[in-house]
């Protein structure tokens, strides 16, 4: 795929769901309130100081069903156009369209796919709308999530995680549990204004672009299905981001975060990150590069949990982000070097398929020499805030 179509192909698929989203977002922020789903300040995990609509998540979600709705519909109409009609014309003379019309079996291949990802996104994100509304158990959440994810991975042989393992059980067990974990670590870290969706929008940005940039695969396709996917999926979470951007004047609660979690997960174990041969292994860490900084904090947190005796889904303030503000972050300052964290692990993850053998161990120990390094970081000026702390009380 040339540059040209690749610039085709985001402005065709983040271009539509960014105004779907945005627009979407405005009505919803409205109707929220009206609907009791409301965050209410208080308590020590919460940063807002007044009452904020939940609910983005149903415009994420939406955005992104309309676009392959009528991507579904066109494919159709123009399939049973005859040549020369005039708007089979009009369409194959704009580029996106054309583009799509080079790939159109391909692009209907995939469609059942497209719509039973979506259908499990969607069971996952009434699953968040209703803890967003009546505050459910961790229990049952967990649970649904966990036969969600396992009832894709049985009835679909391409849900599998590709680590070159020729284990059927154990490579399904691990393709389950990489979509609960990616899907909690997205819903961990909405924690401050901003960041899941920032981080979320950057996570499937730069893994498109891995997926459009890196190497060919087996059958010389640079994936368009996953990347389009990916790409949609970026322009409707930035599209409520605009909303969402410090100071937030909406949330996109459990509901957005468990539908944004899945469909990244997913997206990461049906592309091939791998090029041809066994010399390009190592590109299957590229994924993990990515969701690098969302792992960091979920594992931090269940660490710090776990450590101090309470149960790991409990709700507090020790998430990454909570932490650099305890160092004297300003809570924007915090989200935003999140995100340059994120593009940091991002841009390595791009380049682990551009290099081979030693020169790719040297780019995974550049990702967790960062994420070591902010440990460090963060520990040190902990343990000297607290020092201080305790020399003051002795005054």
């Amino acid at each position: 795929m040339n540059v040209t179509d690749i610039v085709y192909l985001v402005a065709g698929a983040a271009i539509p769901t960014f105004i779907f989203s945005c627009l979407l977002t405005f009505g919803i922020r409205r109707l929220a309130p009206r609907w009791g789903l409301v965050d209410r300040p208080g308590g020590e995990r919460k940063q807002h100081q007044r009452v904020t609509p939940l609910g983005g998540g149903l415009a994420i979600w939406f955005s992104v069903v309309l676009y392959f709705g009528l991507l579904h519909f066109l494919l159709v109409v123009l399939s049973v156009t005859e040549e020369g009609h005039p708007l089979k014309t009009l369409a194959q003379s704009l580029p996106f369209f054309g583009l799509l019309s080079e790939h159109d079996a391909g692009l209907r291949s995939k469609l059942p796919d497209v719509w039973f990802i979506l259908g499990s996104a969607t069971a996952l994100m009434l699953l968040g709308l209703a803890d967003d509304r009546f505050q459910l158990g961790w229990k049952i959440r967990l649970s649904a999530q966990f036969f969600v994810a396992a009832l894709g991975v049985y009835l679909f042989d391409h849900w599998r995680l590709t680590i070159f393992l020729h284990l059927h059980l154990l490579t399904a067990c691990l393709s389950v549990f990489w979509i609960v974990g990616l899907l909690n670590a997205f819903n961990m870290l909405d924690n401050m204004d901003g960041l899941s969706a920032g981080v979320a929008g950057i996570s499937a940005i730069m893994l498109a672009a891995a997926l459009l940039l890196g190497p060919e695969t087996g059958d010389n396709d640079p994936q368009l299905f996953v990347a389009g996917f990916l790409l949609v999926l970026a322009g409707s979470v930035l599209g409520f981001l605009w909303h969402n951007h410090p100071p937030a004047r909406i949330f996109m609660g459990d509901a957005g975060s468990y539908f944004v979690g899945f469909c990244i997960a997913v997206a990461t174990i049906l592309a091939t990150f791998a090029g041809q041969g066994n010399e390009s292994r190592h590109s299957i860490l590229a994924p993990l590069c990515v969701m690098a900084v969302p792992f960091y904090d979920m594992l931090t947190v269940i660490w710090i949990r776990v450590r101090e005796g309470r149960s790991p889904f409990d709700a507090d303030r020790c998430h990454f982000s909570h932490r650099l503000v305890d160092l004297g972050f300003s809570q924007s300052l915090a989200v935003y070097t999140i995100y340059l964290l994120t593009i940091i692990c991002g841009i390595a993850a791009m380049l682990l398929q551009q290099v081979k053998g030693c020169s790719a161990v040297m780019v995974i120990l550049l990702v967790l020499s960062v994420l070591l390094l902010i440990g460090i970081l963060e520990t040190t000026a902990r343990k000297k805030t607290h020092s201080s702390h305790d020399t003051a009380k002795t005054k």
